[in-house]
């Protein structure tokens, strides 16, 4: 199964200090908006994400824009609710990701792309130890 999907909106990190703390609570809910019918994930998956950052997310003192592991930690949480709300381990059903950023421009807005592909005729072994 592939899974597709834009979210619309300002991505923010895990953590929130200054400026518009509530705009994390705000891109949570947008993610699981835009993904509350897209199908379930059922297996293990691979995922790839690409957010797009508004220019205020590139502070002189930061910048590269906002730390991509806190981002993802923030979309993966809200996911968990939509799309991998009947995984065993939720988001733990990811085995790899693709995660990158980039400034927003006129024709390309702030949000996040989503790509989540399951691949069970992959074969992974993470528990092995030699």
């Amino acid at each position: 199964m592939n899974i597709e999907a834009f979210i619309s909106g300002e991505p923010y990190c895990q953590n929130k200090t200054k400026g518009n703390v509530l705009g994390k609570q705000d891109w949570s809910q947008a993610i699981i908006a835009a993904t509350k019918d897209l199908p379930k994930i059922t297996s293990k998956c691979k995922a790839e994400i690409t957010f797009v950052l508004p220019l205020n997310k590139y502070p002189t003192d930061h910048p590269y824009g906002s730390d991509l592991d806190n981002l993802l930690k923030r979309l993966f949480d809200a996911l968990n609710e939509t799309v991998f709300s009947v995984a065993a381990g939720k988001d733990g059903a990811v085995v790899e990701v693709i995660a990158s950023k980039r400034k927003a421009s006129e024709n390309d807005p702030p949000g996040a792309y989503i790509k989540i592909q399951e691949i069970d005729n992959i074969e992974t072994d993470y528990a092995k130890t030699d």
